[in-house]
């Protein structure tokens, strides 16, 4: 491969295509820094509430510890996935920052520019047609893997990190290769973990290639190898790595894996091709090359056959490359080899499992393996034939590109074009949370734990409030801090005594433990907006608002008061029967019958219902039958995914039934509920119908 020397107005071009990509795929109001709407669900609420607990917090020392996320539990801005790059970068002028701010979208502008612009100089590796480059380009920055990062995890969505891996590892004579490298460790260092990983054995493979090849004198490398170690050490300390001296492995390798079917199952990314069947945790693995790469085999291949010189020099001359690409792959593998649904397993020792489990999504690894396929392919089209033949097979390549995966990429614009706010919805809207806000420092989560049902709720509160919080979601947390946090709370609930600094939202379990022990002279046990709330030394505060007491009554189902809204993303009393496990945004139905049991205040006038249909274009519509104590009252057929309003009326005989006996039954039919394994979009089996997000009674 040489280098190609190019005009400096041609470096606009992918630096042009790769802005098209961001507002094609994620569309401008993600650039809106006080636009968090669009963050609210999913792994991106914790990348933002880690961002908005960090930035108030004090500096610490490492810098990258969050201690007002997490509380005892221990925290560092790296384990809330929060861009520890972007976050150390902001901090300095929080202060002049208004109080909503996210530099996540930024990111994403960043990820599809530099994606595009890495691309380009790699492609300037194998030709110096401009066209060629772009279109080649275009191959790499519409990549399926990438845009599923969009989703959730978005700091793992600079995939440029990997290819600027590449492009070092692929130039020949680098100049300052140290600052060069040096420069790119740091930087994945304070992005992600699994980034570093894959970017720093690439380095290692490149670095002992040159040794190895006397390129580098051994010298040369040893002095580079220990400097950049020190370098990615201290950098890996600042942002919080080592923050947690257990818990850093959790279980999982070779769940998280990838199927050996990865590259050629679309999963939902083809408008034109099925998804291949697979096992459950095979979704971590997701590497679809997509359909328009998918089509450059042929081509690709026939040009090998013609002149297999073509790739045997490069694979001289990067040996070891060539092995790290390999031990990527079979760490994505992992020991439970997946073709489709089978498994073919291998035993390893134990401490080499809880090793791995580090990075226990092994599926991840094979990026720089799929890009490097990616540009094999590219090479043996742009060496094996004409330029103009060349330009043809890379341009039909890229429109297939685009147009098969339309289906995967718009549903990501979708999500990240909602109506721009500056907030969240919250169910706690009562003037008693601002009054307790007022009285404590802390809020906290009983029983603690990572990732509980109300969490997003709780820390949302808390950030909002000014307040520290337990009430987390960490991709990593000790393990003894948790064991410690557990045993302190169970200490708490058997003898009624609680910090008096701190506010307690109880889930059910605690919540029976608590009235149990409650004090109830001092301390205040009741439910606020549907959450059970436990407030120590309430009843003796002067300036506290006044609010009733419901003692024992507490362990009844909640009442509903009219205006009231019930939000369902955490096990809910309510939710009887037929429901699955909650969400991030609420709760689907399992099954072609679910019931909801409320206790309603009258004088009621409907139950309004916010929900999902579980709908696509081969299922179009969902019947719902709904019943009121036995009675039906609605009959209504869904044809949205989103934005369905059930208005369910309550007749005069049954409010005054309500006078009497305040219990409602709602019962919900739903003869066109289906699984997505039905209709061929995943593996689940679930039958679905109705996604419960909301209730209000009026």
């Amino acid at each position: 491969m040489t280098d190609s020397r190019e005009h400096p107005a041609l470096s606009l071009l992918p630096l042009l295509l790769g802005v098209l990509v961001f507002f094609l795929v994620v569309g401008p109001q993600a650039l809106n820094p006080q636009n968090i709407a669009w963050l609210e669900q999913g792994d991106p609420a914790t990348h933002y509430l880690g961002w908005a607990f960090f930035r108030h917090g004090p500096w610490t020392f490492p810098l990258g510890l969050n201690p007002s996320y997490g509380l005892e539990l221990g925290s560092a801005i790296i384990f809330s996935d929060s861009n520890p790059l972007l976050a150390l970068l902001f901090k300095p002028f929080s202060g002049w920052l208004p109080e909503t701010f996210q530099y996540f979208g930024l990111w994403l502008l960043a990820c599809c520019v530099l994606q595009a612009w890495f691309g380009w100089r790699l492609l300037g590796l194998m030709t110096r047609y401009p066209v060629i480059r772009l279109l080649g380009a275009g191959l790499l920055a519409f990549s399926p893997v990438m845009f599923f990062r969009l989703v959730g995890h978005l700091s793992l969505a600079g995939h440029f990190l990997v290819l600027a891996a590449l492009y070092l590892a692929l130039l020949p004579d680098l100049q300052r290769r140290r600052l060069a490298w040096g420069t790119l460790l740091t930087v994945t260092a304070w992005v992600h973990a699994y980034l570093l990983a894959m970017v720093a054995l690439i380095w290692l493979a490149d670095l002992l290639g040159k040794a190895l090849s006397r390129s580098l004198t051994r010298g040369q490398g040893l002095i580079e190898g220990g400097v950049l170690f020190a370098l990615v050490s201290v950098c890996c300390w600042q942002a919080g790595y080592f923050s947690i001296a257990d818990g850093a492995a959790s279980g999982g390798f070779g769940l998280y894996r990838m199927n050996l079917l990865s590259p050629a199952d679309p999963a939902g990314w083809s408008r034109l091709l099925p998804g291949l069947p697979k096992e459950e945790g095979d979704y971590e693995g997701f590497n679809y090359f997509g359909l328009g790469v998918l089509l450059l085999v042929p081509p690709a291949f026939l040009a090998w056959l013609r002149n297999r010189r073509l790739l045997k020099d490069e694979w001289r001359a990067r040996p070891w490359l060539l092995v790290a690409m390999l031990g990527l792959w079979l760490f994505a593998l992992s020991n439970r080899i997946g073709i489709g649904t089978l498994t073919f397993e291998y035993p390893l020792p134990d401490r080499i499992i809880a090793l791995a489990s580090i990075f226990r999504a092994s599926g991840r690894m094979f990026w720089p393996v799929l890009y490097a396929c990616v540009l094999t392919m590219i090479f043996l089209v742009v060496r094996g034939y004409r330029p103009r033949i060349a330009i043809g097979l890379l341009a039909v390549a890229l429109l297939i590109q685009v147009a098969d995966t339309r289906d995967g990429w718009m549903a990501i614009r979708q999500g990240k074009t909602l109506t721009p706010s500056s907030s969240w919805s919250s169910p706690m809207t009562d003037p008693f949370w601002a009054s307790a806000a007022a009285r404590y420092t802390n809020v906290r989560s009983l029983m603690p734990q990572n990732q509980s049902d109300r969490w997003q709720m709780i820390a949302g509160f808390a950030a909002t409030h000014g307040m520290k919080t337990d009430a987390v979601y960490l991709g990593r947390m000790s393990t003894s801090a948790l064991e410690q946090a557990q045993q302190k709370a169970r200490a708490m609930l058997d003898s009624g005594q609680y910090d008096a600094d701190s506010l307690y939202l109880l889930d059910d379990d605690a919540l029976v433990d608590a009235a149990r022990t409650i004090n109830s002279e001092t301390d205040l046990l009741t439910r606020v907006d549907g959450v059970a709330v436990l407030a120590p030394g309430w009843k003796r505060c002067s300036e506290c608002l006044q609010v009733p007491d419901e003692g024992r009554q507490v362990l009844l189902t909640p009442l509903t008061r009219p205006g009231q809204t019930l939000t369902f993303n955490y096990r809910n009393r309510q939710l009887a029967s037929g429901w699955s496990k909650p969400e991030s945004w609420g709760t689907w139905t399992e099954g072609r019958q679910a019931k909801i049991q409320l206790r309603v205040q009258p004088p009621a006038r409907s139950i309004v219902i916010d929900a999902l249909a579980f709908i696509s274009p081969t299922h179009p519509g969902q019947r719902v039958i709904v019943s009121l104590n036995g009675q039906q009252v609605l009959d209504t057929r869904l044809t949205q995914f989103q934005g369905n309003r059930l208005e369910i009326p309550i007749s005069a005989a049954l409010n005054q039934r309500l006078g009497n006996d305040d219990r409602l039954d709602i019962e919900l039919q739903l003869p066109d509920a289906v699984s997505p394994r039905q209709l061929g979009i995943n593996d689940d089996s679930r039958i679905m119908g109705l996604g419960l997000k909301t209730l209000t009674v009026q």
